[in-house]
């Protein structure tokens, strides 16, 4: 018998078409009344990789005004010497 993609049924059809999606992620910002302050060390501390790297909107899942209200939050707050900019 002659291979065919059609007699290969080891894999789910959702895996051949791509795989499965994730869910979008909301912007935690947008939801309620908080507000982006370089004074709150807790918060910027979640959006800042163990290295001291800012995440990306992706990972974070903030909207594009958000993240960009974010990033300047983390470099004053960085500049106050309240965030490290590299962690050893």
């Amino acid at each position: 018998m002659p291979y065919t993609k059609n007699n290969d049924r080891s894999e789910s059809p959702a895996r051949r078409r791509g795989g499965m999606h994730r869910r979008r992620k909301v912007c935690v910002f947008c939801g309620k009344d908080a507000v982006v302050d370089y004074k709150n060390v807790a918060m910027l501390r979640k959006y800042v990789s163990e290295r001291g790297k800012i995440l990306p909107r992706r990972v974070t899942g903030n909207c594009a005004k958000h993240q960009r209200a974010l990033t300047v939050a983390v470099k004053r707050a960085r500049h106050l010497a309240m965030l490290p900019y590299v962690v050893e």
